[in-house]
């Protein structure tokens, strides 16, 4: 696991030693796109009838000029947001644009000033000026200009995304790709940012709200493009290396990571209690614990000490038949969460990724996927996001049926559960569920660390239990004899559950099962060994990830620690306690791996791997079963026409 950066701070007086360029920048420049072409007029939404036209106060002092002459390529940032007061009195949303913007640029130059420093290039440009460079000292140069027009752009945008969040509403605005992206040198980058931004204004910011979302988007999109040119981009190490913080504004950052406002989401979903939940019994307990976990949580370190210590779910899979309860689980954990921040004062973030992110324009999947993941990557909040119905979001690679969109999705959310670059900080998890797992795309589905078979009531006390439930008290029927809840015991309902899987479930695990264990007991590392290469040889599919996700579930169980409810309740008492206190307080409850928690493990894993194999051959086989009747029905209507 990589560990945190050391953070250096970004000096407010540096900072400020940029606004007088900054401003210069947004007051006015020329530039002549390279990349991409001016918008037309007619790409300027239209006004509503009846809106009066956009005024401006203009100096009536004497030879006092307001605003040069337009020309083609000439960008005046600042007339251009004034522009969008309606009533020609700039409104706070206006003077926050402004005033963002001025300060995203002076960041971005001072960062682009501090890395000049940090790689050599301030000493390169002084050199240049008083004579050309020698060829082996020119190709650096170049390499060095692009990678801090690189940084500046990085900055720049992020920082504004920053500065704009606390700012936004409901309104959303697309603005489609940002194309007029240039590293010839700092300067030139930003002027290039700064025109397509001006185009983008005069399209698109009709009023307050669309202007403050435009510009999120723009800067959104701008991080997008940056990114993906500096995953090839040399000489970026002393930027991507090292991390800086802006006490003045709270903002951190960390390479060419999104460093979103530290905002929770205001969730306005119907939470449901534990006690809400029936059936579901392993999939709830895990669920509540994973709850605590996150809140174990160190903003200052930013690292969870259950990450450390190996007992940490990363990313899940809830997988059950329709109406079985993925949708109530999801409410429990995201109110659990919710409430238990409120009480730290930490902040929250919530989000689902669902099927209207999948989109028709080239690319713009993968944009939102890789934002709805940086969003709750975020280390400064807790985050929880969900993906409903995965098996119809992500696509499975090679599949013809699979949009381009859905292929997209496919391999930014394979990255990011499970990729070379993942740093798994413990501050924020994923759950993907859905009603067809076997559809989900093998390596995608086998990257889901743990497993939440979420099947609903199964009992008889369980059926007694949601019924009265649901029903709730505007009857006077009489219960009966029924202990209600009682077989909603979590700890109970849980040790059995676990039990359960002392033997497999599925049939074709019980054949592999019964005749590794027709020697004896497992009961050595060696017999277990000899199970999984049983299993392997069963489904080629149980392959080394299968195995590191059954000792994650084994570490988990390891730290099977219910953390006390108290704990959450009164922060005082292990959330606000140093990092090294709270590791010690955890390592003191850790409990020693057993032989049948590994036997459990292996078989509850397993057990899901076979039933989604068996599901996905039942409907490969089906699906042909079905082709051959049309085909052999259509050959006889055929023959019959021509008889």
């Amino acid at each position: 696991m990589s560990s945190p950066r050391d953070t250096m701070e970004l000096r407010e007086d540096a900072i400020r030693a940029h606004y007088a360029p900054a401003l210069a920048l947004l007051q006015g420049f020329d530039h002549a796109p390279r990349l991409t072409q001016p918008r037309s007029p007619e790409t300027a939404p239209e006004r509503s009838p009846g809106t009066p036209a956009r005024a401006r106060f203009r100096s009536t002092t004497p030879g006092l000029v307001t605003r040069p002459t337009a020309r083609p390529g000439s960008v005046h940032l600042l007339d251009r947001i004034e522009a969008a007061a309606e009533d020609g009195l700039p409104t706070p949303a206006i003077a926050t644009a402004a005033q963002s913007l001025r300060r995203a640029l002076a960041i971005a130059l001072a960062m682009g000033q501090t890395f000049a420093e940090r790689t050599g290039l301030t000493e390169l440009k002084k050199a240049n000026l008083a004579s050309p460079l020698p060829d082996a000292r020119r190709a650096e140069f170049t390499e060095l200009l692009a990678a801090e027009a690189l940084v500046v752009l990085q900055t720049f945008a992020n920082s504004l995304a920053f500065l704009i969040a606390p700012q936004l509403g409901e309104t959303t605005v697309e603005i489609g790709g940002v194309d007029e992206v240039l590293t010839d040198n700092p300067v030139l980058a930003l002027h290039g940012a700064l025109w397509e931004l001006d185009q983008d204004i005069a399209a698109f910011a009709s009023d307050d709200a669309r202007l403050l979302a435009m510009l999120a988007a723009y800067a959104e999109g701008l991080m997008a493009k940056v990114q993906a040119r500096a995953e090839t981009a040399p000489r970026l190490g002393a930027f991507t290396g090292a991390s800086w913080h802006i006490e003045a504004d709270g903002l951190s950052i960390a390479g060419f990571a999104p460093s979103a406002k530290t905002r929770g989401t205001v969730l306005t979903m119907a939470f449901k209690k534990p006690s809400e939940v029936i059936g579901n019994h392993i999939a709830k307990y895990q669920a509540m614990k994973l709850a605590k976990m996150l809140m174990a949580y160190d903003f200052d370190r930013k690292l969870n000490p259950f990450a450390e210590l190996g007992g940490f779910i990363f990313t899940f899979m809830g997988d059950g038949a329709p109406g079985t309860g993925k949708t109530t689980l999801i409410q429990m954990m995201a109110g659990l969460l919710n409430d238990y921040c409120k009480a730290a004062g930490y902040p929250f973030r919530y989000q689902n990724f669902s099927i209207d992110q999948i989109d028709s324009y080239q690319g713009k999947s993968a944009q939102n996927a890789k934002s709805f993941i940086a969003n709750i990557l975020d280390p400064a909040v807790i985050g929880f996001g969900t993906i409903d119905d995965i098996d119809q979001i992500a696509g499975k690679r090679g599949d013809r049926q699979s949009s381009a969109g859905q292929q997209e999705v496919t391999a930014v959310f394979m990255e990011a559960f499970a990729g070379a670059n993942t740093v798994v900080r413990g501050n924020c998890t994923f759950g993907m569920f859905s009603n067809f797992p076997e559809n989900v795309d093998d390596a995608l589905r086998q990257r889901a660390g743990a497993r939440f078979l979420v099947d609903g009531p199964q009992s008889r006390a369980d059926y007694i239990d949601i019924l009265t439930l649901l029903l709730g008290k505007n009857h006077a029927i009489p219960l009966g004899e029924h202990q209600l809840y009682a077989a909603q015991a979590i700890q109970r309902a849980v040790a059995d559950s676990f039990a359960s899987h002392n033997r497999p479930h599925e049939d074709g695990l019980r054949k592999v099962w019964d005749r590794v264990t027709a020697d004896g007991p497992l009961d050595t590392l060696a017999k277990l060994g000899s199970y999984l290469k049983a299993i392997q040889t069963a489904d080629p599919r149980f392959t080394g990830r299968a195995i590191k996700n059954i000792t994650d579930a084994i570490k988990v169980r390891a730290m099977d620690v219910d953390l006390p409810d108290e704990w959450m309740e009164k922060p005082d008492l292990f959330l606000f306690q140093p990092y090294d206190r709270k590791v010690q307080m955890l390592r003191e409850m850790i409990r020693p791996i057993t032989v049948e928690m590994v036997v459990q493990e292996i078989n509850r894993y397993a057990d899901s791997e076979f039933r989604y194999a068996d599901k996905s051959d039942e409907v490969a086989i089906s699906n042909m079963v079905r082709d051959m009747g049309r085909a052999e029905e259509a050959k006889r209507r055929y023959l019959e026409g021509r008889g």
